[in-house]
């Protein structure tokens, strides 16, 4: 194993307008590897960058021994760059391409280095990440999202790093796509720390690192290890609580009955003075040293309540808040039978290549069916959401959406002006909806207070994801098919539970694209599609059908 490591000391880092995100964070991450975990907007996707050197510490320092690879949550799905480019090999390969043709420019020896080889190693990485295929000059804006996670995977590769950073690797891959990106990490002998959503990928951590509340703790183990650990935590913590509450109640209790006794004292005690014909300065005197030991008495009392009250204060920081985004879709009441969209012979291009094979792609959608569209990454699942969405004209398809507004959630998350608020953009896409209403609806979303007032470009993956959410499914009219690209990349698991939650309770049609198989079996998909070398097939029902509401 690796000597690598991180170590970070009373790291702290704000946002331009000092909004806070980390502060006098201490840790250390060794060699193997470390899944690192928090809810969304806790600050990994930040720390990942402040550790590779993105993003400069407001204080405190960042240690890093070796060379850096860090693969971001966010990567570009469009434009022209070529695959060489975007490997960052490109300058290398043409310098090679010149010193083979004859010019022994001293520059392109300084640009070529070590890398002699280059070409080589990247073929072997690209395949060894199931892109054999893909060409060096092919276009970025020709591959699908999860092509364009492994191709960003092998770029750091091949930096041959000694720390690897990976925010969300599994984003858009398709079954097989993630069992390479496993066996790759499993070879991978540096010191490796990476943020995920995938159960199944922190089940092959050596350790867990939590983010919560301003520190990190590491727990030894797996995610599996991780949660058992964190439930008998909370077992233990909620005893704690119940005792505690259970002590100040008696404290309370007790502090009554003596004030109680007190006053009954002190009551008899005035009668006997009066009856015993004593003068009056001994029986004050006497009265005033009886109320001078029952307000000891009650400061003593008072002294315990206190101290159960810090004691069970203390015990509930150890228990839990984990937010939950609350969803509650629209009512759509679509009826069974109902044809929201149909399209036939659709077909679109991308150069010469045609996305669907012989005469193109048919499909039709009902009210209420639950449709999961699966298939290998860049076979056009996402190309097909954005034609029913109207986003992409096909060629010679006979197109028709029925009455009822079509809501798309693409994996781009790239709806939303960055620019704009989280309230701006929400008001834009519901104006007719109170402004009263639309903060409790962020609020649901967990955007409160000056979260709401963020622009959208400063938020995490899984802030924009909500956001998107959002203002997809709350946007007027209320949506009959939702099409969705992908919807649990970047969410946290508890929020992830609470989506399935809202789609077994949404009442149109949906088309979810999806390679979290746990999750399509939580939506209870009644319907199953398979697009694969071009060709759309029904592949039946789901084993976890059943009627939903």
């Amino acid at each position: 194993m690796s000597d690598a490591c991180i170590v970070c000391s009373n790291l702290s880092f704000s946002w331009p307008d000092d909004t806070p995100v980390l502060q006098n964070l201490s840790f250390t991450v060794g060699g193997g590897r470390t899944g690192l975990v928090a809810p969304n907007g806790a600050g990994k996707s930040t720390l990942l960058r402040l550790i590779a050197g993105e993003y400069r510490p407001g204080g405190g320092t960042v240690s890093v021994d070796g060379v850096v690879g860090h693969l971001p949550q966010s990567l570009p799905l469009t434009g022209e760059p070529t695959v060489a480019e975007v490997l960052g090999i490109a300058p290398i390969v043409r310098a090679i391409d010149a010193v083979e043709s004859g010019d022994v420019d001293e520059e392109h020896f300084t640009t070529i280095g070590d890398d002699w080889d280059i070409e080589e190693r990247t073929t072997a990485q690209l395949d060894r990440l199931g892109l054999g295929d893909v060409a060096l000059d092919r276009r970025l804006d020709t591959l699908s999202g999860g092509q364009v996670v492994s191709l960003g995977l092998a770029g750091q590769l091949l930096k041959r790093p000694d720390v690897l950073l990976l925010d969300e690797p599994t984003n858009n891959l398709d079954l097989d796509a993630r069992h390479r990106l496993y066996d790759v990490l499993d070879d991978f002998g540096g010191c490796l720390l990476l943020v995920s959503h995938d159960r199944a990928l922190l089940d092959r951590m050596d350790r867990i690192a939590e983010l919560d509340q301003g520190e990190v703790r590491s727990y030894g183990g797996n995610f599996t290890a991780y949660r058992e650990a964190v439930r008998a935590e909370q077992e233990a913590a909620a005893r704690t609580v119940r005792n505690a509450e259970q002590q100040v109640k008696r404290e309370k209790r007790e502090m009554q009955q003596a004030r109680e006794r007190a006053e009954r004292r002190a009551g008899n005690a005035a009668r006997n003075l009066d009856s015993a014909g004593l003068p009056k300065l001994f029986a004050g005197n006497m009265k005033r040293r009886a109320q001078e030991s029952a307000g000891r008495a009650s400061q003593t009392h008072s002294a315990r309540v206190d101290d159960a009250k810090a004691r069970l204060d203390e015990a509930g920081r150890a228990v839990r808040d984990e937010q939950t985004i609350a969803l509650e879709l629209p009512r759509t009441n679509v009826p069974a039978g109902r044809t929201v969209f149909r399209g036939e012979h659709i077909q679109v291009r991308h150069g010469d290549r045609a996305v669907f094979a012989g005469d193109g792609a048919g499909l039709t959608v009902q009210g209420p069916e639950r449709i999961a569209l699966t298939g290998p990454n860049g076979s056009g699942k996402s190309t097909l959401l954005r034609v029913m969405s109207g986003e992409i004209e096909p060629e010679g398809a006979t197109i028709k959406r029925f009455d009822g507004r079509i809501a798309y959630l693409s994996q781009r998350l790239d709806l939303l002006d960055l620019d704009r608020t989280v309230a701006q953009n929400l008001a834009a896409f519901a104006p007719g909806m109170p402004e009263a209403q639309r903060m409790n609806l962020l609020a649901r979303f967990l955007f409160r207070g000056s979260r709401i007032h963020l622009p959208v470009g400063v938020l995490s993956g899984g802030e924009r994801l909500r956001a998107t959410l959002a203002c997809v499914l709350y946007a007027e009219p209320a949506p009959q098919l939702l099409l969705l690209d992908e919807p649990t990349n970047n969410l946290d698991l508890v929020s992830v539970g609470r989506l399935e939650n809202a789609l077994n309770a949404y009442e149109g049609a949906f088309v979810v694209v999806s390679h979290d198989e746990r999750f399509l079996a939580e939506i209870r998909v009644d319907r199953r599609l398979l697009l694969s070398e071009g060709r759309l097939v029904e592949t039946g029902t789901s084993s976890a059908t059943a009627p939903h509401a």
